[in-house]
């Protein structure tokens, strides 16, 4: 099993409409066939001290192997939504885990 977590900051200017459709991009990818699950989200209203809640989207996807991960970034579903929403991202960071 390998866990793909990646979370988004998105520029300041994004407007609400851009923030519903980066969404939408990330939501599209569950149409990737090599994906066991997948979750979007925003932050919690969690206030402690050690949660990061600056972020503005999370993604995380469960994958079978490492195989269908190497798979997944380079299917055309996740390079249309880097092309289509990369103008927008202000900041990411990526968290693989095995």
């Amino acid at each position: 099993m390998l866990t793909h977590h990646v979370l988004f900051w998105l520029k300041p200017e994004t407007s609400i409409e851009e923030k519903t459709s980066f969404r939408a991009g990330l939501e599209s990818l569950k149409a990737i066939e090599v994906i066991d699950s997948i979750f979007v989200g925003t932050p919690a209203p969690i206030s402690r001290t050690v949660v990061d809640t600056s972020y503005t989207f999370s993604l995380i996807i469960i994958f079978k192997d490492l195989e269908a991960h190497d798979i997944y970034q380079v299917h055309e579903i996740h390079k249309a939504f880097l092309e289509q929403n990369r103008v927008h991202f202000e900041k990411v960071i990526i968290y693989d885990a095995h």
